[in-house]
Parts: C-alpha cells; sequence; structure tokens
C-alpha cells in the first residue's frame, strides 16, 4: 500500500519495550517484503508467533496444465465451475504462467477449521457473487459485491460468508501488486487524474484480538503445496501494528472511468499493476464523444500480451453471445477485435452499463485442464462472417 495505516495498540518507538498489563512483553514481529526494502509493518503479538507444534501433511496443489503452448482464442463459462463446500477446494486454477494464476471460485462455507496463508503470492480477490467478512491477523474487511480484496503475501486469513451462493474471480500474483505508478507521484500518492484515491481504498478497522493456546491448524502455500501446521497459539493474537503492509478493499463501482473523444485505449482502465501484468477494469461510462467517433474498440495485435476478460455484468459491447462469469483469453501473437456487428451497434450509442476485470500478461498464459472443462471450444471461429 501506498499510505500508512496504524490498527490497535503500539509502543511510541520501534524495537523498544511493550508491556502488557500483567508486565510481561509483547512480541514484535517485522512483517516486511522485498528483503528489508519493500513495503513492512510492525506487529504486536501476546505470544511468540514461531511457536509451530506440527507439521501433519504436505500435498500438491499445482494446476494440471493440458496445452502449454496456446495459440487459440477461447471463452471459458465461469459459472459452470461447481460450487463446493471448502474454501481452498473451490479454489480451481484455469489460466497460468510463471508470474500467476487466474483463479475462479464457487465457495459454499466459510472457512471454519483453519487458517490460511499464500507465502509465495499476493492474492487479489474479487467479489462477483456474495457478501460477508475478510478475516486477518491485521484486521477485517467486510465485502460485497464488486470489491477487489487485495492480500499481500503472508498475511494469515478466513473468509466469512454470510450465504451459500459465492463467486469469486482470484489473481494470484508471485510478484507484489501495487496501485499503478502512471497515477503515482514520487511519495506514493495518487494523483488527481488517477480514476481513484486514498478515499475509496478501505483499510482494516476491527482488529480482532485472541489470547489463546491450543492447536491452530494453518494451511500454509508454498511453491504449489500447501502444508497442514498446527500452531501452538491462536494466529489472530496481534494487539496493534502500524506501516504499510496490509490487506485493503476497493470497490470497482469507485473507478472513475476516464473518456475522451475518440476511443481510449485499455491503460486510462488500469486498476492495479505487477511488473508482470496489469488489471484493468471497465466500468459504466459515457462513450466517446466526437461527432464520427467509432466507440467500439478497434482491432488490435496482442503482440506482447496475452489479454484475459472477465465478464461481471451489464452487456459488453465488443462482443457476440457474452454472459455473466464468462472469461474471453485472447493469447498474444494474433489480432483481435470486436465482433461482427460491434463496431455498426456501438455508433451513435452514448454509454454503455458494461462492468468487467482484465488481466493483461507479458508471460504467455498456459491452459489448464479446469479451464477446458468449461471451454467453448469453437469461440475463436466467432469472428467468421
Amino acid at each position: 500500500m501506498p499510505f500508512y495505516h496504524q490498527l490497535g495498540n503500539i509502543p511510541p518507538k520501534r524495537h523498544t519495550i511493550f508491556r502488557k498489563p500483567n508486565g510481561d512483553l509483547y512480541y514484535e514481529q517485522l512483517f516486511g517484503t522485498i528483503g528489508f526494502d519493500g513495503m513492512s509493518s510492525n506487529i504486536y503479538h501476546e505470544h511468540r508467533p514461531t511457536q509451530v507444534k506440527e507439521i501433519r501433511a504436505q500435498y500438491s496443489v499445482a494446476p494440471k496444465v493440458a496445452k502449454a503452448n496456446n495459440m487459440q482464442s477461447y471463452r471459458f463459462r465461469g459459472f459452470q465451475v461447481p460450487p463446493e463446500n471448502d474454501y481452498l477446494k473451490s479454489r480451481k486454477v484455469v489460466l497460468t504462467n510463471s508470474d500467476c494464476n487466474i483463479i475462479l471460485a464457487a465457495p459454499k462455507h466459510s472457512t471454519k477449521d483453519y487458517f490460511y496463508k499464500n507465502t509465495d503470492a499476493d492474492e487479489l480477490i474479487f467479489i462477483h457473487k456474495g457478501t460477508g467478512k475478510l478475516r486477518t491477523f491485521l484486521g477485517n474487511l467486510d465485502f460485497k459485491y464488486g470489491d477487489y480484496l487485495l492480500v499481500p503475501r503472508g498475511v494469515i486469513y478466513k473468509l466469512d460468508f454470510d450465504t451459500e451462493d459465492n463467486r469469486l474471480f482470484i489473481v494470484e500474483s508471485y510478484r507484489p501488486i501495487y496501485t499503478p505508478k502512471r497515477y503515482r507521484n514520487w511519495f506514493g500518492q495518487l494523483l488527481e487524474h488517477s480514476p481513484f484515491c486514498e478515499r475509496d481504498i478501505r483499510r482494516p478497522q476491527e482488529l480482532e484480538t485472541y489470547d489463546e493456546k491450543g492447536e491452530f491448524l494453518i494451511k500454509v502455500k508454498k511453491q504449489d503445496d500447501i502444508f497442514d501446521m498446527v500452531y501452538a497459539t491462536h494466529p489472530f493474537d496481534v494487539v496493534g501494528y502500524d506501516g504499510f503492509n496490509y490487506p485493503y478493499a476497493f470497490s470497482i463501482h469507485d473507478f472513475e472511468p476516464i473518456t475522451g473523444r475518440i476511443h481510449q485505449p485499455p491503460p486510462v482502465h488500469q486498476t492495479f499493476e505487477t511488473d508482470a501484468f496489469v488489471v484493468c477494469s471497465f466500468v459504466p461510462r459515457l462513450y466517446d464523444y466526437h461527432p464520427q467517433s467509432i466507440p467500439a474498440p478497434y482491432n488490435h495485435s496482442n503482440i506482447d500480451s496475452d489479454e484475459v476478460l472477465y465478464y461481471v455484468d451489464g452487456d459488453f459491447m465488443s462482443r457476440n453471445d457474452i454472459e455473466a462469469g464468462h472469461i474471453s483469453l485472447h493469447p498474444a501473437g494474433i489480432p483481435h477485435g470486436p465482433h461482427p456487428g460491434a463496431v455498426e451497434r456501438s455508433i451513435g450509442q452514448t454509454e454503455t452499463e458494461e462492468l468487467a476485470v482484465m488481466v493483461d500478461t507479458f508471460k504467455p498464459l498456459k491452459v489448464t485442464e479446469e479451464a477446458l472443462k468449461i471451454a467453448d471450444d469453437t469461440y475463436f471461429r466467432s469472428w467468421l462472417e
């Protein structure tokens, strides 16, 4: 995160004595990234955060690749991913490369019997359907339809859902996820022309603190394996922290679109970035207002990146036969553009109600076995006239 946050109780100075009411010491932890050079927070625990009692199991959750070298455009019907009770089991990797996994999930139940920690990747969780609470050792965040939840790597968390009808679009990133540098000054502040600002970012405000000993199962992901690790104290034992490294929420509905007289390129929709991919938000907006403008996007070549578009809601003007939950994959190396009839339909239109999330990766994406289960194998022919 590009700005400072404090929650709970902390001492006046870092690395100094901080005692409990009974005189015992709280235990300080630096929760940092990129060695000691990246964003970090200083956390204060009731107990030592290092007490592992048992490692019960280790098992692979690596995606099974069906097409390692893909040149075919695909449509995947995301809502055909069947719901599952367990949150982690519900996560189905549909596209993958060495920088990220793109995941669909339809969990029915909250994570009750374990905590979860991803040690390798930041997780960007987009809430397509469902409401509830993201509970973490750095505080809680309520979520609803349209929210992005950014969970930095190493954060211990649970997801509590209000109902069993939940649909998530998740980007698991092995590179740190930041706000776009095109919209930040050299201090990290979002600039005046940014499509969102710090007021739109929801930081944790509710800190659960448990002073409990026992056996607490944390499922820890590392290099495509899950380790079932049993800790001797409750992982939500934080009494306070401050710094820049913490989970946060941002609603796609708070993204303010940038428009122009003629069609604007996709970077104006950019919401998050890494050095390996970008995430964009397509939201309801006014169309281009030049008297001769064509609102539909022009044909363009994906020479250096694969384009993934997750359709959330509305009528996506450049595509035919697209429904909520569909995903389109347009691989690098071949041009793509509006479907037949889309350009003509767009002329004279003044606004769109589309809602979608786009992920453009700079390395090619591999198509998994899970993806082929929900694939439209004829989509690449849909531009034929």
